[in-house]
This record gives C-alpha cells, sequence and structure tokens, in this order.
C-alpha cells in the first residue's frame, strides 16, 4: 500500500502526525521555552504548562487541522513551507497571547472543568 501525494489517506495521515505528535510536542517547548526565557523557575513553569496547555491544545486542534488539510492538499509544494510559516507565525502571535492572559476567566472555568472531570473519576 502505497500513499500517492494527495490522496485523502496522505493528507489525513499527514494532518494526524501533525496533530497528534508535533502539536503536542510544539507546544510543550513553546510553553517551556516562554517561561525559563522570562525568568521563571522550574516549578512556576510547569506550573503555567500545566494552566496553558489544555486550552491551547483545544483551540488548536480546531484550526490547524483545518489549515493542514489545505497545505497537503491544494498548496504547491514549493510553496509549503512559506504557507506554514505564514500560520506559524500567527499562531505564535496566538500563544504568546494566550500565555500572557494567566489568570483570564475562560482559563479559570476550563480549569475547573478539568478539576471537576479528576474529581468524578476519584469517586
Amino acid at each position: 500500500m502505497s500513499l500517492r501525494p494527495n490522496s485523502l489517506k496522505f493528507v489525513g495521515t499527514k494532518v494526524l502526525v501533525d496533530g497528534f505528535f508535533f502539536g503536542p510536542i510544539d507546544l510543550l517547548v513553546f510553553f517551556t521555552y516562554m517561561g525559563l526565557s522570562a525568568g521563571k523557575s522550574l516549578p512556576q513553569v510547569q506550573e503555567d504548562v500545566k494552566r496553558d496547555f489544555i486550552p491551547a491544545f483545544i483551540l488548536e486542534a480546531g484550526v490547524w487541522p483545518a489549515v493542514q488539510v489545505v497545505n497537503f492538499r491544494f498548496v504547491p509544494g514549493r510553496y509549503q513551507l512559506l504557507y506554514d510559516n505564514f500560520f506559524c507565525l500567527l499562531d505564535s502571535s496566538f500563544l504568546s497571547w494566550l500565555e500572557q492572559q494567566e489568570d483570564a476567566f475562560w482559563k479559570k472555568w476550563m480549569a475547573s472543568f478539568l478539576k471537576f472531570e479528576e474529581q468524578e473519576t476519584e469517586c
């Protein structure tokens, strides 16, 4: 079985690998680097990653698959890097904004929702 470029299986495989393998690694590296470069201690960085990782992953899971389907299916190979880098620039801006929203209402809500799920599983 070979995957032909631009086939549904080819595009789907690339999008899945990008979203479930590279996406979480990218977020972990981004938030760790941002925290350490701001002079935070490792425990502070760990708390920031706990606070920001899930909201960022959920929000990005709604955007990146569509961006990558267009990239892998319709953008000519020689322009795919440029296309991807443009959206990476937007993504880095978004993640920087998200990281600065330390105690935003929606982050507290998501954290309380996740803690509620943890309490249900403990019972």
